[in-house]
C-alpha cells in the first residue's frame, strides 16, 4: 500500500500521537510506503480564501467555481497542491484525530475544505450521462481506500446506539459518507479508541495491537456497504427508493443490508 497518514492533534506526546507513531512503524514493518501530513506540526492554514485560487479580490468570490478554475489552470496555492499530490500518490488514506464537540478539529476540517476542491475531489460528471455527477462511490478518488482512527474521551458504551453521546457510526457519518464516500473512496470501519483521557499503559498496548491488526488487513478488509448514488438505489431526486429499507428513516438507510 501507499498510505497517506493525515494526523490532527496538537500534542505529539498524546495517546493519539503515540498511536500515530505505532501505526507508521507498523506500516514500515509490513513493507508499505507512507507519507504523512501532521497538520499542527505543519502549521496548516485551515481557512479558505481567494488567495488559494489566485482570485482577484475586486471580484465576488464563488468558491466552487474559483477553485475549479484554479485547479484546472494549475493556479492553486502551493500548500494545497502539495497535499493534493500526496493524496494522488496514495492508494489509502488514514484520517486520525481526537473527537472534539462531536466532530473533527477545525484544522482537519479546514484541510478538507481547502484540499478537496471542485474538479479534484468533487464536481466530476459522467461523460456518458451529461449532467450526472459522479459521487457517492464514484468520482476522481474512486479506487482509494480510507480508514478513520479516532480517539474520544467518552466511554465506549456511551458511543453506542443508545448511548448519550450518540452512535459513533452516526457521529462519523459526515466524514465517512459525506466526504470520503462522496468523493469515491471506499471506507472501512473506523478504529475507535474510547476513554482516551484515562488510558494507561495496558490500554495503550491493547489499542496499539488493534491498530496493527487493522493495518495488516487494511488492503483486503471489506468496506462499509454504503449505497452508490448511480446504481439504482436512488430515484432522479436522489431519494432512496421505497422498496429499500421500507419503513425506516435516518442515516442507516444509506447502508445496504
Amino acid at each position: 500500500m501507499k498510505v497517506l497518514w493525515l494526523f490532527a492533534h496538537p500534542e505529539r506526546r498524546s495517546l493519539g500521537g503515540a498511536l500515530r507513531d505505532e501505526g507508521l512503524r507498523a506500516l514500515d514493518d509490513l513493507g508499505h510506503d507512507h507519507r504523512q501530513s501532521d497538520l499542527y506540526a505543519m502549521g496548516w492554514n485551515p481557512v479558505v480564501s481567494g488567495a488559494d485560487f489566485g482570485h482577484d479580490p475586486a471580484e465576488r468570490l464563488v468558491v466552487g467555481e474559483a477553485s475549479r478554475r484554479a485547479w484546472e489552470s494549475g493556479r492553486l496555492s502551493a500548500d494545497v497542491r502539495a497535499e493534493q499530490d500526496k493524496l494522488a500518490w496514495a492508494d489509502t488514506l488514514v484520517v486520525q484525530f481526537p473527537l472534539w464537540w462531536y466532530g473533527m478539529p477545525a484544522i482537519l476540517k479546514g484541510w478538507f475544505d481547502r484540499v478537496f476542491v471542485k474538479g479534484f475531489a468533487y464536481g466530476v460528471t459522467d461523460p456518458a450521462r451529461p449532467g450526472r455527477s459522479l459521487r457517492y462511490g464514484e468520482g476522481r478518488l474512486a479506487g482509494k481506500r480510507a480508514m478513520v482512527v479516532v480517539t474520544a474521551g467518552a466511554r465506549e458504551s456511551s458511543l453506542g446506539p443508545r448511548g448519550i453521546n450518540g452512535d459513533i457510526g452516526e457521529l462519523l457519518f459526515p466524514l465517512q459518507h459525506g466526504t470520503l464516500w462522496y468523493t469515491g473512496m471506499s471506507v472501512v470501519a473506523p478504529l475507535v479508541v474510547p476513554g482516551a483521557d484515562r488510558a494507561g499503559d495496558a490500554d495503550f498496548a491493547e489499542y496499539a495491537a488493534r491498530l496493527r491488526n487493522r493495518l495488516r488487513t487494511l488492503e483486503t478488509e471489506a468496506p462499509v456497504a454504503f449505497r452508490h448514488q448511480n446504481r439504482g438505489d436512488y430515484d432522479d431526486d436522489l431519494v432512496l427508493r421505497p422498496h429499500l429499507a421500507p419503513g425506516r428513516r435516518g442515516l442507516g438507510v444509506h447502508r445496504a443490508e
